[in-house]
């Protein structure tokens, strides 16, 4: 059984918003949903994405298969903004570009955003509000038919940041392990990995600030006996990093918890772990103990 070290993981506050793709058919659904919340951007001021989970044609409005999906950006001033920019910018290059998609509003929240101004004006003026399966619905002229979007976006604030380090004998082991974690954390609703299984986590210090963060070079493998201040043991070859960012502080605890649960007896697995930055990066303290 693989050590669960004392530390705790350090999350912080973030901006999401939740909706659902729906396409024509699954190779299409398959290219949006991993178009648009693919290239995770928050450590450069932008946005990171990912797919909560899939969903059958029997549980979408407009009876095809379907995506749930999370936008995320830091909360912080203008991060409502920001969500809107970044949210029309994912589904204009990673959904509205895909043959027969279509997107609804899929988080029951007070505060929305009108996505007419930065999606909807994609239509140049011919695009139109229309009801549509008893939403307001924007149809946006496109050269393969009509873009069909809900108008009003649900947002809220949620918890940014949780993650696991998997200290592991070889690249085969971390993999194994990253897997199995990725399916326990899958079976949790409302939560996403937008890294999926990480191979480069960051710090918070840096000697070139002008490009973001940069490598945790203490927990690099490959600098274990070229560096003083290497905290890589030996006989350990890899360090997988699984992000996980929820809709409140309890989702991430249970998908960390489940995702511990799941690789702690894998072989080639000797010490379970986390990032945190003594209270310099997020408000959130997650303790692996307390999981377990």
């Amino acid at each position: 059984m693989a050590e669960i070290e004392d530390t705790y993981a350090e999350a912080f506050d973030g901006l999401y918003s939740r909706i659902l793709v729906t396409a024509k058919d699954e190779k299409r659904l398959e290219k949006a949903a991993q178009s648009s919340t693919a290239l995770p951007l928050t450590v450069l001021g932008k946005s990171e994405a990912g797919i909560e989970k899939w969903v059958s044609k029997k549980d979408t409005p407009d009876k095809r298969e379907g995506a749930i999906i999370q936008i995320w950006v830091n909360y912080g001033k203008n991060a409502v903004e920001k969500l809107e920019k970044e949210l029309a910018k994912r589904i204009r290059q990673g959904i509205l570009v895909i043959p027969t998609t279509s997107v609804f509003n899929a988080l029951d929240s007070k505060e929305k955003i009108d996505v007419m101004d930065k999606v909807g004006h994609c239509g140049d003026g011919y695009e139109e509000v229309i009801t549509y399966l008893g939403r307001e619905v924007i149809s946006i002229p496109i050269m393969m038919g009509d873009f069909l979007i809900e108008r009003y976006l649900g947002y809220a604030k949620g918890v940014m940041g949780g993650n696991l380090w998997f200290f592991c004998k070889t690249e085969e082991a971390a993999l194994k392990a990253g897997d199995k974690a990725l399916e326990a954390i899958n079976q949790i609703s409302g939560v996403i990995t937008p890294f999926d299984i990480c191979s480069a986590g960051s710090k918070v210090e840096t000697r070139y600030p002008e490009i973001g963060p940069t490598t945790n070079h203490p927990y690099c493998p490959t600098l274990r006996g070229k560096i003083k201040d290497s905290k890589v043991p030996a006989g350990i070859e890899s360090i997988p990093e699984i992000v996980i960012n929820g809709i409140s502080v309890g989702a991430v605890k249970e998908a960390m918890k489940v995702a511990i649960q799941s690789v702690k007896d894998l072989e080639g697995i000797v010490k379970i772990s986390a990032g945190n930055y003594g209270g310099k990066l997020g408000r959130y303290k997650i303790y692996l103990r307390e999981l377990v």
